[in-house]
């Protein structure tokens, strides 16, 4: 996976209505030895000082995603949708199904948490450990709207990564591996503290997406109605997972069919979250900037990178197991950056943010 994310899909071209047809090859510059620095540096350069805004692009890739998926009602099931009891078959797992809790219904919320938002500059925070001694704590936080994925810590890191959540992802198993199940009361502490920090943010759970985090989600959900901790949930629609789910390694995004992502060229195991996010932000995001997507041991001048900005591991700690092909996607990415759809940000950041304007009333 992108480095703090989970499951979404590459795109190898864009097939707009219009005449402009976009081409997206994510083969054209493949990255084979992502361990020698010369040929990762050769195939992801970017040019971030010579990067424009292309709006038309920009909205001609919104208007399609339109056509097929809604981000503003397939964030979350609403209460109505379910209701207790209810069974669920899980995205990944068909032949597995679950039941809808009780605390998990009362958590749903009853209108959706991007009703009426519309931002001029949003960032998406994956967790790579380019992030470190970036400086991009100030710019990420001058963005009108700041998503980031599992839960990452901030706190310590906010120089390099910011401190504004207006929307954060959390994996079931993040409850597991950052917070040890929540075994102890100094672990339910911890990860009341780190909800508490969020105040009243977007707070995102695919509780749908694999068998075998129910148990994390519950424990998690109990916590947060013990404590009346100020969060907004958030459960993506099962619309919206179906839709991320799709058929096949050659056919992953089916809602998209032909005319978006189309997948034909690019055989993935699972699609992360970061791309999903990225979907979901053309929704109500003018210029999306990406911060800390970097699937790479070594960052662009040739200096060992973390796998995330928060820990001690490698990049091979999930390069052979991870169930994402993470460099199409970043290649993907780099592609739309360079075509000036959103902006890719793999370096040092200016000490002097640009302050953006935001649309929302």
């Amino acid at each position: 996976m992108i480095p703090g994310h989970s499951e979404l899909v590459p795109m190898s071209k864009i097939h707009c209505e219009s005449k402009a047809v976009v081409h997206l090859d994510p083969t054209a510059s493949a990255v084979t030895d992502l361990h020698h620095c010369s040929s990762c540096n050769k195939t992801t350069k970017l040019s971030p000082s010579t990067w424009t805004f292309n709006k038309t692009l920009s909205n001609l890739i919104r208007k399609n995603i339109l056509r097929f998926l809604d981000p503003e009602r397939d964030i979350s099931i609403l209460k109505g949708t379910l209701k207790a009891g209810d069974i669920v078959h899980y995205v990944f797992d068909r032949h597995s199904t679950t039941n809808v809790s009780e605390n998990l219904y009362r958590l749903l919320p009853t209108v959706s948490p991007l009703k009426h938002q519309h931002h001029r500059s949003c960032a998406i925070v994956g967790n790579s450990g380019v992030l470190l001694n970036s400086s991009c704590g100030p710019e990420i936080d001058s963005h009108d709207f700041v998503i980031r994925c599992n839960l990452a810590p901030v706190e310590e890191y906010s120089e390099d990564v910011g401190r504004r959540t207006n929307l954060v992802t959390m994996n079931p198993s993040v409850v597991q591996r950052a917070f040890q199940d929540l075994v102890t009361e100094e672990w339910k502490e911890r990860f009341l503290r780190r909800l508490r920090d969020l105040g009243g943010s977007v707070l995102w759970i695919p509780a749908f997406m694999a068998k075998g985090g129910e148990e994390r989600v519950e424990w998690a959900l109990r916590l947060i109605l013990l404590h009346a901790v100020d969060v907004r949930m958030a459960f993506p629609s099962l619309r919206l997972l179906h839709a991320v789910r799709g058929h096949s390694a050659n056919s992953i995004l089916y809602v998209f069919t032909d005319r978006y992502w189309l997948t034909n060229n690019v055989h993935i195991k699972r699609p992360t979250t970061g791309l999903l996010m990225y979907t979901m932000a053309t929704r109500f995001c003018e210029e999306i900037h990406l911060y800390g997507f970097w699937p790479f041991p070594l960052d662009p001048r040739g200096r060992p990178v973390k796998y995330h900005y928060y820990d001690t591991l490698k990049y091979e700690y999930t390069s052979s197991s991870s169930p994402h092909t993470m460099p199409l996607e970043f290649r993907t990415l780099s592609s739309l950056h360079r075509q000036g759809a959103l902006r890719l940000h793999t370096g040092t950041c200016d000490v002097q943010p640009q302050v953006h304007k935001d649309l929302t009333p």
